[in-house]
């Protein structure tokens, strides 16, 4: 009884043991496979389009970084209800830039041997903006329901104020400063020549009749 009840458990040993050696050869890699919890499959679909090439000529010379907190309060359509704000922690940049592009060969002189006089377009605000990843949203009261809108219109003046602030702190007087240092050099080098650079005198505009 004994010997016939060994012979049957002989097989099951068998594949206990064959179970148990396949287990510890492959069950590193399915454990690294994460069957039970498999990743989401994700399918991108996209057609980008070029719709315009634009020329750029714009030589970028100092770039203004601004910080300020700033209310925006907006007045309220009824009487009894009290005004909406906003209150922004802003950070903002704006750049000063000559547009070579501008340049014309009228604009270029040489005298003798020695000297190139060069007459350079005006300086330019040739971009302003507000720096999301340095502002938030410091609080807001009484927006009823409107507080992306009155967000969006304190970003709107901020951004506005960024513009005013670059003008009012001489960004365009730095911008020419800054082409002198940089253009100078590097026109003497190319040229071997001595380089006078000077602004375009703006024309009188004319009074209408």
């Amino acid at each position: 009884m004994t010997t016939r009840l060994f012979r049957r458990l002989i097989p099951l040993l068998f594949l206990l043991g064959l179970g148990w050696f396949l287990w510890r050869k492959i069950g590193p890699a399915l454990a690294g496979l994460d069957l039970l919890n498999p990743a989401p499959r994700v399918v991108v679909s996209h057609q980008t389009v070029l719709t315009q090439i634009e020329a750029l000529g714009r030589l970028e010379l100092v770039r203004y970084h601004f910080r300020d907190v700033v209310e925006y309060r907006r007045s309220s359509r009824f009487p009894l209800l009290p005004d909406a704000k906003v209150a922004l922690i802003v950070g903002g940049e704006a750049v000063g830039c000559l547009d070579l592009r501008k340049i014309r060969p009228a604009d270029i002189t040489l005298e003798g041997d020695s000297v190139l006089r060069l007459t350079l377009p005006p300086a330019e605000l040739c971009s302003f903006q507000i720096r999301h990843d340095q502002s938030r949203v410091f609080s807001t009261e009484n927006g009823f329901f409107q507080d992306a809108s009155l967000v969006d219109a304190g970003y709107r003046y901020a951004e506005a104020q960024v513009r005013r602030a670059a003008l009012q702190s001489g960004i365009l007087a730095q911008t020419e400063r800054n082409a002198q240092l940089i253009l100078v050099p590097l026109l003497q080098k190319l040229t071997g020549r001595q380089v006078v650079l000077g602004p375009r005198l703006a024309l009188p505009q004319s009074i209408s009749e």
